[in-house]
C-alpha cells in the first residue's frame, strides 16, 4: 500500500443536482424536501478543498489514507482517493459482525437473552468498558450494545466467540465485500502466530455498507434497522463526529433533524471511520482511513485533524 502522490490520489467528483431520489424507508427525504440550496451555493458546498490538502498533507508526511465519500440521493461519489486499496481498520471492522448477530436474532438462531459469562472469554486489559463493570455475565443483545456503543473488546470477543469467525466470514461473502475481514478477535498482545490486525477493510466497501444499512438493504429490513439503531448509540464522536456539535451520549434523535450512524476504528497508527450523516439538504455515507507513523503527538493530532476537516465539509453538504 504506497503513499499516495499529492493532487493524484484523491478526486472530488461533485454531482449536478441534489435532488430526484426517491424516498428511502429511513424517511430521511422526507426532512429535506422543503428546501435545496441554489445551484451555485451546492457547487460551493461540494469543494471539499480543505479536506483535499488536509489529506494530501498527511500523504506528505508519509501515511497513507483511503476516503470515499457518497451522495445518498445520486449515489455519486463526491470524493474518493485510494479508495480501493484494503488497510487495516480495527474496530471498524466489527460491523459485519454485528449484521450477523442481528440475523442470528432475527432468524432465532441466537437468543438474545442467552447469557454469557465473562470469564468465558478471554481477558483484555487495554480497554472497555465491561471490565470495569460489577456485572459478572451480561445477554448477548446488552453485548452487541457494548460493542456498538463503546467498541468493547471483551463483548466483540465474547459474540464472535458464540457466532465464529466462519459465520463472519460466510456474512461477509454475502454482502459482496471483497477487501473486507474480520481477522481475529482483539488481545492485548499479539504474537507471531496472530494475525497482525483484528481487521482491514477498504474505504469504498465500508461507506457502501453503511450506505446499504440505513437504505434497509443488508440482509432484510428487519436486520439493517437493528444494526444501524444500534451504531446510531456510538459514544465516539471524536473525528469526523466531532464538528457535527452532537451529544455523544444521547444523539440518536437531533432536535436538529440530522441522522447520524458511525463506527470507529483505532489502533496503533490506525484511525478509521465510516458513518452515514443526513441533514436537511442532503446525504452522505463516508469512509475515511489514515494509517501513520504514531511518532508523537503532533503525528497523531494531525491524522485527528483531517478526519474532523472532512467532518466540517460533511456538515456544510448536508446541513
Amino acid at each position: 500500500m504506497g503513499a499516495l502522490e499529492p493532487g493524484e490520489g484523491f478526486r472530488n467528483s461533485a454531482p449536478e443536482s441534489l435532488g430526484g431520489a426517491p424516498e428511502s424507508s429511513t424517511g430521511r427525504r422526507s426532512q429535506r424536501t422543503s428546501r435545496r440550496l441554489p445551484r451555485r451555493a451546492a457547487l460551493g458546498r461540494r469543494s471539499f478543498t480543505a479536506t483535499l490538502r488536509s489529506l494530501e498533507g498527511l500523504v506528505d508526511s508519509g501515511a497513507q489514507v483511503s476516503v470515499h465519500v457518497v451522495d445518498l440521493d445520486n449515489h455519486v461519489h463526491v470524493l474518493a482517493g485510494d479508495d480501493h486499496v484494503t488497510m487495516p481498520v480495527a474496530g471498524l471492522g466489527v460491523v459485519p459482525l454485528l449484521i450477523e448477530v442481528a440475523a442470528g436474532f432475527q432468524s432465532g438462531a441466537l437468543d438474545p437473552f442467552e447469557i454469557v459469562e465473562r470469564e468465558s472469554v478471554d481477558a483484555v486489559e487495554s480497554s472497555g468498558l465491561w471490565r470495569h463493570l460489577h456485572a459478572p455475565a451480561l445477554p448477548l443483545e446488552d453485548l452487541a450494545v457494548l460493542a456498538a456503543t463503546a467498541g468493547d473488546p471483551i463483548a466483540v470477543n465474547a459474540l464472535l466467540q458464540k457466532v465464529g469467525h466462519d459465520r463472519v466470514r460466510e456474512r461477509i461473502e454475502s454482502l459482496g465485500l471483497r477487501r473486507t475481514a474480520l481477522l481475529d478477535r482483539f488481545r492485548d498482545r499479539r504474537g507471531p502466530d496472530d494475525a497482525p490486525q483484528v481487521a482491514v477493510g477498504s474505504a469504498r466497501e465500508l461507506a457502501g455498507l453503511f450506505s446499504a444499512l440505513v437504505n434497509s438493504q443488508v440482509v432484510d429490513a428487519a436486520v439493517s434497522a437493528q444494526v444501524s439503531e444500534w451504531l446510531s448509540l456510538n459514544q465516539d464522536l471524536s473525528l469526523v463526529a466531532a464538528s457535527t456539535g452532537l451529544d455523544p451520549f444521547a444523539h440518536d434523535h437531533d432536535a436538529h433533524g440530522l441522522l447520524f450512524v458511525n463506527k470507529t476504528g483505532r489502533d496503533r497508527g490506525v484511525r478509521a471511520e465510516a458513518g452515514v450523516l443526513a441533514g436537511p439538504r442532503a446525504g452522505v455515507a463516508y469512509s475515511l482511513i489514515v494509517c501513520f507513523d504514531d511518532l508523537s503527538i503532533t503525528h497523531r493530532l494531525r491524522a485527528h485533524d483531517a478526519f474532523r476537516v472532512l467532518g466540517v465539509e460533511l456538515m456544510e453538504y448536508t446541513h
